[in-house]
């Protein structure tokens, strides 16, 4: 017979979200976990850990309300429990992981999207995509807003990414043209924060660890090409504001303070207190020469906006960074 306090953590149980989140020992993914576990979600992370890290999610081990799978997502995903959210944020991010697993970028953007489309389906879930801002490619239109439809290279270097989030896109609209699921997308700008991998060949990572290394800044091109840099903070908050939000097309979510790549590495040198030199390589094959989001859709429709400052939030990055082994700064 069970007795009042059990039906009560039965309803408790019951009324509880549990929201399920692809790449959740990742960069984004893990703060994500976090943020949902605050918000008194049941949280199952799914990762397969080539580019994530069970350091990530190492402070939640024990934790009653977070359970970790270890598995690819383009392998089917069977969950016995019902499931209220799928955040898909699985798939390589960085250049150096995409170039290194071109197919794996591939297959996770098209099987691993179909398989958390699957999960969501069964589960009549809300479903949410992490795109990207490198669906716009290297864009002829500036700031880059949510109805350009970009200038993507489809046979470059880059284009096992880029293309990979275009089909995602598609078959996440299919999905909610076909299905009628309940689907969300999300494109995201440059974004930065502690848990960023050393070196995984994105600017902040690689200008940090060379500033406390006392290595040169390398500055590719000649540091015209402009960037905003969004603290990932804001960012899971925008995130979690589209999902929880009646809005079913996609978002642009970033910072639109834009700045050149070569007063980026000033500032970096101006908050490490490093006195370094730069040195110039070339410019990689369609790498974009402007990025800046236009997020008057965010601004509209989920009333948000980024909060933290540049030089706050590499503060909090540089001191996260300078937490690390010497030995592994310099990798």
């Amino acid at each position: 017979m069970r007795t009042n306090t059990e039906n009560e953590n039965s309803d408790s149980q019951r009324t509880q979200p549990v929201s399920v989140v692809t790449g959740g020992a990742g960069f984004l993914g893990s703060h994500l976990v976090d943020y949902l576990m605050d918000k008194g979600h049941r949280v199952i992370a799914i990762d397969n850990l080539i580019t994530g890290s069970v350091e990530n999610i190492i402070h939640l081990a024990g934790n009653d309300n977070f359970k970790f799978i270890k598995q690819d997502v383009t392998q089917y995903i069977f969950l016995s429990e019902k499931v209220d959210y799928v955040w898909h944020f699985a798939s390589p991010a960085s250049p150096i992981d995409y170039m290194e697993f071109p197919i794996q970028t591939l297959k996770v953007g098209s099987l691993g999207t179909h398989k958390a489309l699957g999960l969501a389906l069964r589960n009549r879930a809300r479903f949410l995509l992490t795109s990207t801002s490198e669906i716009y490619g290297d864009p002829l239109r500036h700031p880059q807003s949510e109805d350009y439809w970009g200038n993507v290279n489809p046979v470059g270097p880059r284009a096992c990414y880029d293309e990979a989030k275009r089909f995602a896109e598609a078959m996440t609209m299919a999905y909610q043209r076909e299905h009628g699921l309940d689907t969300r997308i999300v494109r995201i700008f440059n974004t930065y924060g502690p848990r960023m991998r050393l070196k995984d060949g994105r600017v902040v990572p690689a200008f940090i660890s060379q500033a406390l290394s006392g290595e040169p800044l390398t500055i590719y091109g000649d540091g015209s090409q402009t960037r905003s840099f969004c603290y990932c903070s804001d960012l899971i908050e925008g995130i979690y504001r589209l999902m929880m939000s009646e809005h079913n097309c996609p978002v642009n979510i970033g910072n639109p303070n834009e700045l050149s790549i070569l007063q980026f590495a000033r500032v970096i040198l101006e908050l490490t207190g490093a006195q370094l030199e730069l040195v110039y390589k070339d410019l990689p094959m369609d790498d974009p020469k402007q990025r800046r989001p236009d997020i008057t859709l965010a601004r509209n429709l989920l009333q948000w906006e980024p909060r933290v400052e540049l030089r706050e939030g590499l503060k909090k990055t540089i001191e996260w960074f300078a937490g690390r082994p010497l030995e592994e700064l310099k990798g």
